[in-house]
């Protein structure tokens, strides 16, 4: 690479700031599935971007994936952009008034609030999980913006969550949206990472549309187990009774370009329709994540720090607070310090909790397996399919760094 087509260089720390250097969702270190690749290239003369919204095969795929999930409804009731982020923004602006989110909460969400200018909250997680508010909590929080005269409006919440990687138990969610509606607020449910459940025959997976139907639209990134995040799809399926909500938000992802490319559509739908390849692979990647984020966690423990049981998705979130003194020695006094030491010692990204609202002085970071699988491609597949991945060299090296990497701090 010629050295003018580098990024030029940037002020030590700024990548701790601009949202341009927050960190991304975690990464699967997974190749691309070849079945989806084919559709892809298939495709890949079609030119033109589908409709703002997404096309009806898009759609249609869309709304056979939710009704196999028990959440019915039509392609008129579904909205489809490139990436979760655009789908936010436009939910967002279209609902109007004030945001609230749970603390921690996925790396993206303040950003779309803030580029709007609209005031957000955050709202203490119970001690079962991460991802919806307290009730009581939530409750109070609504009260007091309200006397200091704002307009509480939305709540967006993750029932499997980043970045806790929890998985919230039905009452709970229950006890939350009934709580949110009763005070007039919208439910945006963000649902991403619900096939990556660990245990998916021992846990259950409720989603908050199937317990408040009028009261809560949900959103998708396929990235989350379909699709490889290079290809950004993302879906929304609206309650029926918000067809003019709907619309407003088809006006704003227009006015912003926000249009899925073809190919990347028609590969969607075929991942949405989960044929058998799609369906082994999401299986064979939830086994390995759940695999691997068990030694993390084991990990974690080990050196005496604390960390929920990951459930779900491809990271845990762990709490450095019971080392700080021994963190301090080494210059670690916060999270975006932590982020900084933990990144450069295990050799992967690993955001510290102000990333996700946590307070800065808190020693939370949200640790990733992907980069444990293995580096390239073949390494990848052979952990996919191992019986036993652990045991697999490039996995057990990689392991081995990690806890090394934590083991400084006993």
């Amino acid at each position: 690479m010629h050295w003018s087509e580098r990024e030029p260089p940037r002020p030590l720390g700024e990548d701790h700031g601009p949202v341009r250097y927050g960190p991304p969702a975690p990464d699967p270190g997974l190749p691309v599935l070849p079945e989806l690749a084919a559709v892809l290239a298939a495709s890949a003369w079609r030119t033109r971007p589908e409709p703002p919204g997404g096309g009806t095969i898009l759609r249609e795929a869309a709304c056979a994936y939710w009704e196999r999930r028990g959440l019915h409804g039509g392609p008129g009731d579904v909205a489809a952009a490139p990436g979760v982020q655009s789908l936010l923004l436009a939910l967002i602006a279209a609902h109007g008034g004030d945001v609230l989110m749970p603390r921690p909460c996925p790396a993206t969400w303040m950003p779309q609030a803030r580029l709007l200018g609209r005031p957000a909250y955050h709202v203490p997680t119970p001690a079962e999980c991460g991802g919806i508010p307290d009730p009581y909590a939530l409750l109070e929080t609504v009260r007091r913006v309200r006397a200091e005269g704002g307009r509480p409006r939305l709540l967006l919440i993750s029932v499997a969550d980043d970045p806790t990687a929890t998985l919230a138990p039905p009452e709970l969610v229950r006890e939350a949206c009934e709580a949110a509606v009763s005070e007039g607020l919208h439910v945006v449910s963000d649902e991403t990472w619900r096939d990556t459940l660990h245990q998916p025959h021992d846990t259950v997976m409720l989603s908050p549309a199937e317990m408040c139907p009028d009261d809560v639209t949900v959103v998708s990134d396929l990235a989350g187990a379909l699709t490889p995040s290079a290809w950004p799809v993302a879906v929304a399926r609206f309650p029926a009774t918000a067809r003019a909500r709907r619309a407003r938000v088809l006006d704003i992802l227009t006015a912003l370009g926000a249009l899925v490319a073809e190919p990347v559509a028609r590969a969607a739908a075929h991942a949405l329709h989960e044929p058998d390849a799609v369906t082994e692979r999401i299986r064979q990647a939830a086994r390995l994540q759940a695999q691997v984020a068990s030694a993390v966690h084991r990990a974690v423990l080990t050196v005496g720090a604390l960390a929920r049981p990951p459930q779900a998705g491809r990271h845990l979130y762990a709490d450095l607070g019971p080392l700080r003194a021994r963190l301090a020695v080494r210059g670690v006094t916060d999270s975006m310090e932590l982020e900084e030491y933990l990144t450069k010692r295990i050799g992967a990204p690993a955001p510290g909790g102000h990333r996700f609202g946590d307070e800065l002085g808190a020693l939370r970071v949200r640790l990733s397996t992907g980069p444990l699988l293995g580096s390239t491609p073949d390494q990848q597949t052979e952990s996919l399919t191992a019986v036993e991945p652990l045991k697999l060299p490039h996995v057990a090296r990689a392991l081995s760094i990690f806890a090394a990497a934590l083991d400084e701090l006993r």
